[in-house]
């Protein structure tokens, strides 16, 4: 019996992918979670016919645009907490490009997905074939060279032999906590459908589990000497929380040693809204409870966050001379941010040793206060989420009735915008699976997309869209997918009539109102009928008592669901907040812009007399 098998190089990666498997929930299942696929001459002969013939063993997905197929396989390993992934394959050309932007989206959030975008001929007999990009000096660049930055690992499979070095080799970074992220596998067509004899021990089984990397003894001892010591500390969660299923360790450090927890967006959820130390978001869409605090902490522990300067307030945020950052982070790079005493590892396993080595040391006097600003933040919430009559609400009225309406086994999802904001500071999430935003890339035209695959990998949960007409307009063509693989997703869909969020910081920086609304005379696009059209449901509503009645009417349906409401694109919560710098042109012929560029440098001369 021959210890070989002859596969072509399509074969070979479907018959890999398909024999690896994790544990979730105590259960072992398939890593790949399987492969949306947009055919085209360059990847139906090779790709297409190796799917079709294992489809039993990876489900094949047909979307209709690939970056949105990217964003929804994004989405579904983000709500599997990176311990599955999907992969995605496409044409040469526009087909392999188009995943370009959702390829930085998760290089940026540190997501995994396996992007196998189809190539020019290696042989380069029919040169230039159709789509093939010419470089004039190097024959052996292609578009899809245009992968390498935004990929955590990137090689061009030109012999069938070498996927022998390079699928394990992608696997390891699809699945390591540090270095996760996209891996692009670029195929050429002809080696696509190309044989070789492959040994058969490379396709058995193999079950990949969480690594949990343990803290350096003596990173580890300084970290618990300075939190001993500290009077006001302050937690940092970002999205390392999750990803290192430390939600509840987190809990219970918190509770134990009374220190206040502040959520970034990706860490947002790690509390439930009303635990006693959950003191809201942080930074320039914080809640004043974590920014005030913030602004005091001698101790600042940042766990799995990489404090981007939303979070920290583009650097302006920690106030306090004696300040002591300790970032818990699996990721180097992340950890040696902003001078930080560096404690490397996985978040659970160094909260988990922390709590040996520490005892309660917080005042009752500090606890007081948390508790009295986390109050004063609640009642902001209550007052900007509350019921309104107005034909023209807020966004943050809207999201207070999703809020209530969406029960305790709802996701939202969203990203980019001025909805993020409104959501990171007022959304109250009930459980850590509440809350599913896009921040990081803050990608307009992902959230239709991301909802598919929070429900592809969660369809137990009840997966609310919020979505501007912005971003609908950019990416809706996934619903038409949803509708097709038979998945539920309540669509919101406020209509401010053009880009809200940017025109309001137009306006903010000086500028005069430019490019961003629409004008009055423009058209109005009806998005219930076109929604309609994609095969949802779909309806209109005219104030939050009717959106809200119509979430709670159209909670039993089966299908794809569309709400449209109009909202007001000048109004943002003003409550809460922190500075975020956007450079002002220091010379211009508007005294409003050379007022707002005078108050800018006032501002930086402020903040760098803080580093």
């Amino acid at each position: 019996m021959s210890d070989r098998v002859r596969l072509t190089a399509s074969q070979a990666i479907v018959r890999y992918l398909s024999a690896q498997r994790t544990v979730v929930d105590g259960q072992e299942v398939p890593l790949c979670a399987g492969v949306f696929a947009i055919f085209g001459h360059g990847n139906v002969a090779g790709m297409g016919e190796a799917l079709s013939a294992s489809r039993a063993e990876l489900p094949t997905y047909r979307a209709h645009n690939e970056q949105a197929m990217a964003h929804a396989a994004i989405a579904y390993a983000k709500t599997m907490r990176r311990r599955r992934f999907m992969a995605c394959t496409t044409s040469i050309g526009p087909g392999a490009t188009n995943m370009l932007t959702a390829a930085a989206l998760a290089h940026v959030n540190r997501l995994p997905v396996l992007l196998l975008p189809g190539d020019v001929f290696a042989s380069r007999r029919p040169d230039p074939v159709l789509q093939q990009v010419e470089d004039f000096g190097d024959p052996t660049v292609t578009a899809n060279d245009c992968f390498r930055p935004v990929s955590r690992y990137w090689d061009r499979i030109s012999r069938p032999e070498q996927l022998m070095r390079s699928l394990p080799q992608a696997l390891g970074v699809l699945t390591d906590p540090a270095e996760c992220g996209p891996v692009t596998l670029a195929l050429p067509q002809d080696v696509q459908a190309e044989a070789w004899e492959y040994p058969i021990s490379f396709f058995q089984p193999r079950v990949h589990e969480l690594t949990r990397l343990g803290p350096d003894t003596r990173q580890l001892t300084a970290a618990a000497e300075a939190i001993r010591r500290a009077k006001q500390p302050l937690i940092i969660a970002g999205g390392g929380v999750h990803y290192a299923q430390a939600c509840e360790t987190l809990a219970r450090f918190a509770e134990r040693f009374s220190i206040p927890v502040a959520e970034t967006q990706a860490g947002k959820g790690a509390l439930r809204w009303n635990h006693p130390q959950n003191v809201g978001s942080i930074g320039v869409t914080g809640s004043s409870a974590a920014n005030e605090l913030a602004r005091d902490a001698d101790v600042i522990i940042a766990i799995g966050t990489r404090l981007q300067d939303f979070t920290t307030a583009s650097s302006s945020l920690f106030r306090n001379p004696q300040r002591q950052l300790i970032a818990i982070n699996v990721c180097r790079f992340d950890a040696a941010k902003f001078g930080a005493l560096q404690l490397q590892g996985d978040a659970l396993r160094a909260l988990d040793e922390l709590n040996v080595l520490l005892e309660p040391s917080v005042s009752a006097e500090y606890s007081a206060r948390v508790k009295h600003l986390a109050q004063t933040w609640n009642s902001s919430v209550e007052a900007a989420t509350a019921v309104s009559d107005t034909t023209l609400p807020t966004d943050a009225q809207v999201l207070g009735a999703v809020n209530r309406a969406i029960g305790t086994n709802g996701t939202v999802v969203c990203a980019a915008g001025g909805l993020p904001g409104e959501l990171h500071k007022l959304w109250r999430a009930q459980d850590s699976d509440a809350y599913h935003l896009e921040y990081g890339y803050s990608c307009m035209g992902y959230e239709i997309a991301g909802g598919l695959g929070v429900k592809l990998a969660r369809p137990d949960r009840n997966v609310v869209v919020m979505v501007g007409d912005g971003s609908y307009l950019m990416m809706n063509s996934e619903i038409a997918t949803a509708i097709a693989l038979g998945l539920k997703l309540t669509i919101v869909l406020l209509d401010n009539r053009g880009y809200g969020c940017i025109s309001r910081l137009q306006k903010s920086c000086g500028g005069t109102a430019f490019n961003n609304l629409l004008e009055e005379a423009a058209p109005a696009v009806d998005f219930v009928a076109h929604a309609r059209s994609l095969g949802a449901e779909s309806l209109q509503v005219n104030n939050v008592r009717e959106l809200e009645r119509a979430l709670n009417d159209t909670r039993a349906q089966t299908r794809t669901v569309v709400i449209v409401i109009n909202t007001d694109p000048h109004h943002s919560t003003a409550a809460g907040g922190a500075w975020w710098d956007v450079a002002v042109p220091e010379v211009s012929g508007s005294k409003d812009v050379a007022a707002a560029n005078e108050k800018y440098r006032k501002t930086l001369r402020d903040v760098s007399d803080l580093e």
